[in-house]
């Protein structure tokens, strides 16, 4: 198993730790706190083996920003990220801001939209071999948790999931360079989140690796009664838990700490 991307054919058959860079003030977990060129160093000797960068927060409620303000944050990052022999994400769903960290040297774009800005399907298309994450989202950031799905979330997540990633290959983009992420806490309930970790199976038997994002959600302060600041043994928890049921890449905040857990995971294996 591997995940093609710009730079690099990465490797599935171990799993793969995504390191979050938040070059944004008001992210949800940590907007603010870290110098991002520092934070991707830092990440990468904790044991990260694919760095996220993000200029939007996509917390619930979260404004959106401008184009020029999300290319001023996240281009210097990019380019001096791209120098660390590592694959570099950018969290991002503007067509515009994907062709210029493509330009960049971006690997991977992970689009919380799925594609589904205009523009966004024909920039992945015209790149040679870059790889792309499609998520599901409910609605948008500024709604998605007052107004959230109803019912079983599995059938309709998985159909979203498997239409995004045909409709991308009808424009020849190969499969091996696709990942999908059911986009926990993203226009679900707390039930659903745990629904969709519950009955994970079904979203890997689509046949595409899984990308999960458990880290810091309130689905998990919801179940323990931790604030965000206390969560990192929950969040511990549920990217094993996803890892066991089959997950490839886990995105996290807390690498370090992430990376022990899989050592231990792993060696009981």
């Amino acid at each position: 198993m591997f995940w093609q991307t710009s730079r690099f054919r990465i490797d599935l058959t171990q799993p793969q730790v995504m390191g979050i860079v938040n070059v944004t003030p008001d992210s949800f977990s940590d907007g603010g706190r870290y110098a991002p060129l520092a934070h991707c160093e830092q990440l990468l000797r904790e044991g990260a083996n694919i760095l996220d960068i993000g200029a939007e927060s996509t917390r619930p409620g979260a404004q959106a920003v401008s184009l020029d303000d999300e290319l001023a944050r996240v281009l210097p990052v990019v380019r001096e990220a791209v120098r660390l022999n590592v694959p570099v994400s950018v969290d991002t769903y503007k067509p515009q801001v994907m062709q210029a960290v493509l330009d960049a040297g971006a690997d991977i774009i992970n689009d919380i939209w799925a594609l589904r800005q205009p523009g966004a399907v024909s920039v992945i298309a015209a790149h040679p071999s870059c790889g792309v994450c499609l998520m599901h989202m409910h609605g948008e950031p500024q709604t998605m948790q007052t107004l959230p799905m109803t019912g079983s979330v599995i059938a309709p997540v998985s159909r979203f999931l498997n239409d995004g990633a045909t409709q991308l290959q009808a424009q020849g983009v190969a499969a091996a360079r696709i990942a999908l992420d059911p986009g926990v806490g993203f226009g679900k309930t707390v039930a659903q989140n745990f629904e969709l970790l519950s009955a994970q199976s079904t979203l890997m038997a689509l046949g595409y690796p899984l990308l999960v994002g458990w880290s810091r959600k309130s689905s998990l302060g919801a179940v323990t009664g931790c604030d965000v600041g206390e969560r990192l043994v929950p969040s511990l928890a549920a990217a094993l838990v996803a890892l066991e049921r089959g997950a490839r890449v886990v995105r996290v905040h807390d690498v370090l700490q992430t990376v022990q857990a899989l050592k231990v995971w792993q060696a009981a294996r």
